[in-house]
């Protein structure tokens, strides 16, 4: 009778760890299948440049901006369209892996190569450079509730003239 008892206790503590076992399994696939869901770069998306909290140097600054980044494969793509401050439309895109690797640019007032480096999950950082040479620095910043882009922007116009700006965007 005891070991009738024990088989009949340990039939059933097997079954509760087996229980807990797929408890934990399931548990695990749905946490996985969450960050899945939520792996989306936070660059990625449309954004206003918000003119009223931006500053730049030389002035005048854009009238206005909108920028789009795709990221897919690890290949981001950038486009952006705007108004300048003497009223000419802008465009500007280009397609480069966070890689230190030199990419082309076009329509770009600074460069015409640009290289991408990742600083961290929110921050990534762009170096235009002419003639082989770096020539503007932009380190992007998305913010925590990933609803506001700052891009800080320093180094030095073909002209000569230094280049120094804040711009502020807003996620459309």
């Amino acid at each position: 009778m005891e070991q009738t008892l024990r088989r009949a206790h340990d039939a059933h503590m097997n079954r509760a760890r087996l229980g807990i076992f797929r408890a934990a399994i399931a548990a695990l696939i749905c946490s996985a299948v969450v960050q899945a869901q939520d792996h989306r770069e936070p660059l990625e998306g449309t954004w206003l440049l918000d003119v009223g909290k931006s500053r730049f140097m030389p002035l005048p600054g854009p009238k206005g901006q909108m920028r789009t980044y795709a990221l897919t494969d690890g290949l981001e793509k950038m486009t952006s369209r705007g108004i300048s401050g003497d009223g000419k439309s802008t465009f500007v895109r280009y397609e480069a892996r966070y890689d230190g690797k030199d990419y082309d640019i076009i329509g770009s007032s600074g460069g015409n190569k640009i290289s991408l480096k990742r600083l961290d999950r929110l921050t990534t950082q762009s170096t235009q450079k002419r003639g082989g040479k770096p020539v503007i620095v932009a380190t992007r910043r998305v913010s925590n509730d990933e609803k506001t882009l700052t891009v800080e922007t320093h180094g030095t116009l073909p002209d000569g003239r230094t280049l120094d700006a804040t711009m502020v965007f807003q996620r459309k």
